[in-house]
């Protein structure tokens, strides 16, 4: 069973023809070296020791935090919501850019 976006698919351990497995790994690679550098700039790279990069039997690059304590989840949490309310409290020329989509922003 697999999520809409293959997320919880199960990883590639047996590799089959024709899969782009590695552009996937490199993609998660890059991504999650950019969490990683970002963690350790915020002092929480301790935090999330089991963080790397993946590929599931699709070939999609995926990430893995590891298992985290709650107080690390609930601060990841925290500054993803704060991220979140500076972009939309942001000046109006950047208002409803959120998640790579433009909104229209209400009247």
């Amino acid at each position: 069973m697999t999520d809409r976006r293959g997320v919880v698919a199960k990883r590639a351990e047996d590799l089959a023809p024709r899969v782009p497995y590695v552009s996937g790994w490199a993609l998660a690679r890059r991504s999650a070296g950019t969490l990683a550098d970002l963690l350790v700039l915020l002092g929480l790279d301790s935090d999330f020791p089991g963080l790397v990069a993946d590929v599931n039997v699709f070939g999609d690059g995926v990430v893995q935090l590891g298992t985290v304590r709650p107080d690390a989840a609930e601060l990841l949490a925290k500054l993803i919501t704060a991220g979140l309310h500076a972009e939309l409290d942001g000046p109006e020329s950047e208002r409803g850019v959120l998640a790579g989509r433009r909104e229209t922003p209400a009247a």
